[in-house]
């Protein structure tokens, strides 16, 4: 089955309690759900503004608290600093590393590079610099799709806000629709007093026998348990708008709605649209025919990426190193000397003899060397340029390829999803406007039948010549009229309203 779109939802939303049943009051139709979670439910929900609320008021408050179009907002900036960081990839890497080391036992000496058995303390500075020359185009292509990620990610804050626009103005109509409901079923109910007060006045003249007074009081029992439903689907259709606009319903007893006087639907002529322009006009302007297809163009950069590594790599890079030991020493020669006795035995016709010589030898000695001497005596400098040539990585370069491949084809077949699930909706929202106003047609004209089917009845009945329940049964066929024409009048208003923001037309009553 075909998933429909969160406005396709709110459609069907209003349509599940305009078609709740001929007589909505008699019934206890859930109000349409929000497509996300309200706002309400996950923070604490601002207080109510004062005075009445018109459409746009409304939908301007609820834009500005829902919590599900922040979320919307802070996955664009998210997006934004991801797309900023792929950016400053292209610049060169630079560090600087420093170590403190100290060495035990025998161990080799980290600047001499001998073996030595002492305790010695090292320090190493090593500055490093690195610059990609050249990656398989990966770099800009990733840039490239983070971009496009990014737009569709601003897109999707777009979508949000016109998804919460046309929840708020089902609701809205939800509302008004209730309202309308609660006001038909009183005047119901005020209508069958009067007729239980005159049946009162003809049953003690004998005009009329007692069954009929009961039947009277009877339908009034019923039309008063007609206001008590309705009153609570308009209860809870103020609740389904207040959650969607994130106020408290605790502080808003005085929250009520402004709607100015709405035509009718047969004051219009019949309402007739171009389908395929509509549809054109939808699909060039609604964000998420726009994020549909960033997503397949950024799909296809993500398959550029994956190809860039079947292509070589080239960097530069360039270090600076130095450091300290403290088994690094210096010979030092002092000015002061040590006389020494040297004797050496000369042979003289055969004989040997001894010779005493008397030299003199500098006193030497070994001083750790100095550690800013150290750094600047072992000072090194180096300059690289690496390359990697890929041959055979576990065939993971194939593999990410063929996943992005993969990607692209999900993503067209979602912006195809997303195209043919536009076009559903503006057929059916079309399809039930046409019959919604036929039906409001239909419906005026059985009201009109039935309400001088009603008079007339009224008289027999009051003249004794009609008994209760057939007076009841052309009673409840004239209320069963004015609840479908009701019904009738605001489907084919929300629906209209609906074609409207699909032509780019603002949602006001």
């Amino acid at each position: 089955m075909i998933v429909k779109t969160t406005r396709l939802r709110a459609a069907v939303g209003l349509a599940c309690l305009l078609t709740a049943g001929p007589l909505a009051a008699q019934t206890t139709a859930q109000p349409a759900r929000p497509a996300s979670a309200p706002a309400a439910a996950l923070a604490t929900p601002a207080a109510a503004a004062t005075g009445p609320w018109t459409l746009q008021r409304a939908v301007d408050y609820a834009l500005e608290h829902n919590l599900n179009v922040r979320l919307n907002q802070l996955t664009a900036q998210s997006n934004a600093l991801v797309l900023r960081q792929s950016k400053a990839a292209l610049l060169p890497t630079a560090n600087i590393n420093a170590t403190q080391a100290w060495q035990y036992g025998t161990s080799v000496n980290p600047l001499t590079y001998e073996f030595q058995s002492q305790t010695v303390r090292s320090s190493n500075y090593t500055g490093v610099a690195q610059l990609v020359l050249f990656q398989g185009f990966q770099l800009r292509n990733t840039i490239r799709r983070n971009d496009l990620d990014y737009r569709a990610s601003v897109a999707d804050i777009a979508k949000a806000r016109n998804d919460l626009s046309l929840n708020v103005a089902s609701q809205f109509l939800q509302l008004v629709l209730a309202q309308e409901l609660v006001r038909a079923n009183q005047t119901r109910v005020a209508s069958d007093q009067d007729q239980i007060a005159r049946s009162k006045i003809l049953l003690k003249a004998g005009s009329i026998p007692e069954s009929t007074l009961l039947d009277s009081q009877s339908q009034l029992a019923t039309d008063e348990l007609n206001v008590v439903t309705a009153q609570n689907q308009a209860d809870l259709a103020r609740l389904a708008l207040l959650q969607l606009m994130n106020i408290d319903p605790g502080t808003a007893q005085g929250f009520a709605i402004e709607v100015p006087p709405l035509p009718d639907p047969d004051q219009e002529a019949p309402y007739v649209i171009d389908l395929n322009q509509t549809f054109q006009t939808a699909a060039t302007r609604l964000p998420e025919i726009q994020a549909a297809e960033l997503r397949v163009r950024s799909a296809h950069s993500a398959v550029d990426v994956a190809r860039g590594g079947y292509l070589p790599r080239l960097s530069i890079g360039a270090s600076v190193f130095t450091g300290y030991s403290s088994a690094r020493t210096v010979t030092s020669v002092s000015n002061d000397s040590t006389a020494r006795r040297t004797t050496f035995f000369v042979e003289n016709n055969g004989v040997m003899t001894p010779l005493s010589v008397l030299t003199y030898q500098r006193n030497v000695t070994s001083l750790s060397q100095n550690y800013w001497s150290q750094l600047d005596q072992n000072l090194g400098r180096q300059i690289q340029f690496a390359l990697n040539i890929p041959i055979l990585n576990g065939l993971q370069v194939r593999t990410n390829v063929q996943r992005t491949l993969l990607s692209v084809q999900q993503a067209e077949t979602n912006a195809e999803q997303t195209r043919l699930t536009l076009r559903q909706s503006i057929e059916q929202a079309y399809a039930d406007a046409r019959a919604a106003q036929l039906q409001y047609a239909a419906a005026t004209r059985q009201v009109e039948a039935l309400t001088l089917t009603q008079r007339n009845s009224e008289i027999r009945f009051n003249n004794g010549l009609l008994n209760g329940t057939e007076f009841n049964i052309a009673k409840n066929n004239l209320n069963y009229a004015v609840s479908t024409q009701i019904q009738a009048k605001y489907t084919f208003i929300f629906r209209r309203k609906v074609l409207d923001f699909y032509q780019g037309i603002p949602l006001t009553l």
